[in-house]
């Protein structure tokens, strides 16, 4: 048996960006609870020369609208990279599933053959077969940042633990 590409992308998508949705709120009550500057969350880093809170969020958005959209063959969606606030990550979230919502499946049959280009035109150019660019490098960018986000959480003292990280599946 096989599994589509639409299958192993989208709903895997939907289930981990609804996980960091709720993990969204849960840094809201705790910040509530304890009266605590939400920018001291929201630019908490793990290490000084790592992306902020803020930012794996941003990237772990990007990653789940780029990814489906050219394996789809579809134009990615731009956002500006402004957020200041959890309601706007919670708002650049549900913008993400939107668009995620909107892509038909069948634009993705065929898909695991596409050639995807990263960085066109520079030298960093890598070029990868739609399958590859799932399993070897869209997926795993995404978990990287979704995985960041949550250990930024647990580091500053939010309550989560493994069933939050996962969400609903």
């Amino acid at each position: 048996m096989t599994i589509s590409m639409y299958t192993a992308c989208v709903p895997v998508l939907r289930q981990m960006l609804g996980s960091l949705d709720s993990l969204l709120g849960k840094a809201e009550a705790h910040i509530a609870a304890r009266n605590i500057d939400p920018a001291a969350l929201l630019q908490s880093r793990l290490f000084p020369d790592m992306f902020p809170f803020i930012r794996q969020v941003q990237i772990a958005c990007d990653f789940a609208k780029s990814v489906p959209a050219r394996l789809a063959g579809v134009d990615v969606p731009a956002f500006e990279d402004n957020e200041q606030t959890i309601a706007q990550l919670h708002e650049r979230i549900a913008r993400t599933l939107a668009f995620i919502d909107s892509l038909d499946a069948a634009k993705f049959e065929g898909s695991e053959q596409r050639e995807i280009v990263l960085r066109p035109g520079t030298p960093k150019e890598k070029k990868l077969n739609g399958q590859a660019y799932l399993l070897a490098y869209g997926l795993p960018q995404f978990f990287f940042h979704v995985s960041t986000a949550y250990a930024l959480l647990r580091h500053n003292g939010v309550e989560v633990g493994k069933k939050d990280y996962m969400g609903a599946y």
